[in-house]
């Protein structure tokens, strides 16, 4: 609840520095930089405040490791592919018209949307796969967890032009994908690349509309011909059923495609357990007494049973038995020489 707060807030925070500092071409890209900001902030702060973590950035899944462009890179190229599999049937069954807007604004156009999409895309796995999302994963497990964070995420694109049940259904499909590909890596690198290449193919390769959104298509701008449940109508492909059959066979191809990476960043931590016993220091003492002279040894200590005080009356001890108090034993009384019977 606090973390869904904050990012009400950081939305708020974003949007009114955006309208103070620019009204132009380039309000959305500060609005979705600050919008990043904002929240790598306050959750880093949530992190290291409730959670005691040394390195937050790091623990919400921007890991510094040798395979992060990689993985970027595969999650591009499957949100690519997986796009050209949604537009490819409108194509085929129904039609698009393509207006093509050329010039030196346009394409200078094009390079800020595409740094737009690319902060934008950044600061939703944030805001949906990273510090929040792990914390759910602590609460109620990885399964209950995407489902959570799938609903919320589709009921936040409630609010764009033109959406339906069906684009709904459609993005919390798509957030249970997102989630499935940072719980395969245990990163942001993948879903970022992902989600980033899924708007940018949509909006602006297509130039379709990205989640009923039509601002990020300054060269080529399409419409689609056909029924809604080909084309999602005013809402881009996000609104159609072909999109949910694409999604639900894109969770078993990222399921293959992330094998490598599950096996190696996604395994169960194992918590240790028991009493802590220092290995080193028992070895270091066992070798010392090893390696110890007959007089380094120490004499064992003896033990006393009785009491140290004696009891007030003698003790009686049988013949032949050992005192334990004196140390010696007395022997059995022989008979007097020279008695009578001799």
């Amino acid at each position: 609840m606090v973390a869904a707060g904050f990012f009400l807030l950081a939305e708020r925070i974003a949007g009114s520095a955006a309208n103070g500092l620019s009204s132009g071409d380039w309000k959305e890209l500060i609005y979705r930089f600050i919008l990043l900001f904002v929240l790598l902030l306050g959750f880093w702060a949530m992190g290291y405040i409730f959670q005691r973590q040394r390195t937050p950035l790091r623990s919400m899944g921007l890991i510094r490791r040798p395979t992060a462009l990689q993985e970027f890179g595969i999650g591009a190229a499957f949100g690519w592919g997986a796009m050209v599999a949604c537009v490819l049937p409108i194509a085929l069954l129904g039609g698009m018209t393509i207006t093509f807007w050329t010039g030196p604004r346009q394409f200078g156009l094009l390079f800020l949307d595409l740094a737009t999409l690319l902060v934008a895309a950044l600061a939703e796995e944030v805001a949906f796969r990273g510090y929040p999302f792990q914390r759910l994963i602590e609460a109620m497990g990885p399964v209950m967890a995407t489902m959570v964070v799938s609903v919320i995420f589709a009921a936040v694109h409630l609010s764009n032009p033109d959406a339906t049940f069906a684009s709904t259904l459609t993005t919390a499909l798509a957030g249970w994908l997102l989630s499935l590909a940072y719980l395969r890596t245990r990163a942001l690198w993948l879903p970022w690349g992902l989600h980033f290449a899924w708007n940018a193919s949509m909006g602006i390769l297509f130039g379709l509309p990205v989640s009923g959104l039509r601002i990020f298509s300054p060269v080529i701008s399409t419409n689609a011909h056909g029924p809604f449940w080909l084309t999602g109508d005013g809402y881009g492909p996000e609104g159609s059923l072909i999109t949910v059959i694409v999604l639900l066979i894109s969770v078993g191809a990222l399921m293959a495609v992330t094998k490598s990476y599950a096996y190696q960043y996604a395994q169960p931590v194992i918590v240790p357990g028991g009493i802590p016993v220092d290995i080193d220091a028992a070895m270091k003492r066992q070798h010392e007494e090893a390696m110890a002279t007959p007089a380094e040894v120490a004499t064992p200590r003896l033990v006393q049973i009785l009491p140290a005080s004696s009891p007030t009356h003698p003790a009686v001890v049988e013949p032949g038995s050992e005192s334990i108090l004196e140390g010696r034993s007395y022997p059995e009384e022989e008979p007097q020489r020279g008695a009578v019977g001799e």
